[in-house]
C-alpha cells in the first residue's frame, strides 16, 4: 500500500505541473478579455469573439502579427499584460518540458528503460573495450538494433556515444531480460564473468526468447556440453575470438562451419602450388574443374601480389600460385593438370 500512495502521488504531482501553464492561460484569458472589452471603445473589432482569441494567442506567444491590436492606453496596458502571461506560461512549458527530457535522459543513462525494439540483438554482460568492439563489428554492415544489459555494478550507459540501449540489473532474472526484450529478439550473447556465469544466464536467457538465436562465449569450450543441457541448439564460442561471436550473431550456424573444418575428420582444407605447365589459369576454370572432377572448392589464392580470399571468376591465377582450398583429400600435381587439362 504504501508503495501504491507514493506512485499515486507521484502521478499526481506530474499532472499538476502541467495544469500549471494551462491554469495560468487559462486565467490570462478569461480576465483579459473582459477588461480589454472594458479599455476599448465601443464597436472594437478586437474585442469581437471571432477575433480576440486569435488576438490573444498571437500576442501571448509574444509573435504579434498587427492584424488586431488596441488603440487606447488602458487596451495596451492589458496588452502588456497578456504578453507577461504569455512568457509566464511559455517559461513554465518550456522548463517542464526539459525536466521531462532529462528525466528520460537520466532513466536512459541508468539503464531504468523497457526497450521496446524487436528483432534486434541483446548483449548480456559488458567487458571494457570488448564490448565496445563487439558493438563496432555488429553495426559495421549498417545500422542494427543493439540493446546491452548489464549487472548494476555498470552504474551509468558505458557508451553514450553508441547507438545501443542499456538496461541494467541481474540478467539471470526474467524481469531483467523482458525489459531487454530478450523475449522479441533475434540473437542473443551471454558474454559474462566467468562460465559457470555463462551457464546460469543462459538458462534465464533460454526460458525467456522465444526462438532467438542464443550464443553463449565460453573461455573453457570443453563445457559446451553443459550449456547443451540448457539447451542443445545454442551456439557455443571461444571466449576469446570476439570476431567469431560477431560472426555468429549475424549469421547463425557459421561458426558450425569452422568449427567443422578445424576439426579431424571434418572437412578438410588444403593448399597446393599450380603447376607450371598449366600456365596462366583462370578462376574460373579452377572452380569448375576442381569441383566437378574432385568435389573441390577453391577459398583463396596466394600469388606474388598477395593472398586474396575468394577471388573473382575472371581473375587469372600465374602458374606457381598457390591454391587453398576445401575438399576430402589432398590433390596431386597430377589430379590438378589432368583436371584443369581437360577443361581448357
Amino acid at each position: 500500500m504504501p508503495i501504491f500512495l507514493g506512485r499515486l502521488l507521484a502521478r499526481l504531482a506530474a499532472l499538476s505541473a502541467w495544469w500549471t501553464p494551462v491554469a495560468v492561460f487559462g486565467v490570462v484569458f478569461a480576465t483579459s478579455w473582459p477588461l480589454m472589452a472594458l479599455a476599448e471603445p465601443p464597436g472594437s473589432r478586437i474585442v469581437e469573439p471571432a477575433n480576440y482569441w486569435w488576438y490573444f494567442v498571437v500576442t501571448a506567444a509574444t509573435v504579434g502579427y498587427g492584424d488586431f491590436s488596441p488603440t487606447s492606453d488602458a487596451g495596451r496596458a492589458v496588452g502588456a499584460y497578456v504578453i507577461v502571461g504569455g512568457i509566464a506560461t511559455l517559461t513554465t512549458v518550456f522548463t517542464r518540458l526539459t525536466a521531462v527530457m532529462e528525466r528520460a535522459k537520466g532513466r536512459r543513462m541508468q539503464g531504468a528503460v523497457t526497450v521496446e525494439a524487436a528483432d534486434h540483438i541483446v548483449l548480456l554482460g559488458y567487458t571494457p573495450g570488448r564490448t565496445e568492439q563487439i558493438v563496432d563489428e555488429l553495426a559495421a554492415e549498417g545500422p542494427c538494433d543493439l540493446v546491452l544489459c548489464a549487472w548494476d555494478d555498470v552504474s551509468t550507459h558505458p557508451m553514450p556515444g553508441r547507438a545501443v540501449a542499456f538496461v541494467r540489473g541481474d540478467p539471470t532474472h526474467d524481469e531483467v531480460l523482458r525489459r531487454a526484450g530478450v523475449q522479441r529478439a533475434r540473437s542473443v550473447l551471454v558474454d559474462v564473468r566467468d562460465d559457470n556465469e555463462a551457464l546460469a544466464v543462459a538458462v534465464t536467457a533460454d526460458h525467456v526468447a522465444e526462438g532467438a538465436h542464443l550464443v553463449v562465449a565460453l573461455r573453457d569450450i570443453g563445457r559446451v556440453r553443459n550449456v547443451r543441457y540448457v539447451n542443445e541448439n545454442v551456439r557455443c564460442v571461444q571466449w576469446h575470438s570476439p570476431h567469431m561471436i560477431t560472426e555468429e550473431l549475424k549469421d547463425p550456424g557459421i561458426t558450425e562451419v569452422y568449427a567443422d573444418l578445424m576439426t579431424h575428420g571434418g572437412a578438410g582444407t588444403y593448399s597446393t602450388r599450380l603447376p607450371g605447365s598449366l600456365g596462366p589459369v583462370p578462376v574460373e576454370r579452377c572452380l569448375i574443374a576442381l569441383g566437378r572432377a574432385y568435389g573441390a572448392t577453391l577459398l583463396a589464392a596466394r600469388t606474388e601480389a598477395g593472398l586474396v580470399v575468394n577471388p573473382g571468376w575472371r581473375t587469372e591465377l600465374p602458374a606457381g600460385a598457390v591454391l587453398y582450398y576445401v575438399g576430402t583429400h589432398r590433390l596431386t600435381p597430377e589430379q590438378i593438370i589432368r583436371a584443369l587439362g581437360e577443361n581448357r
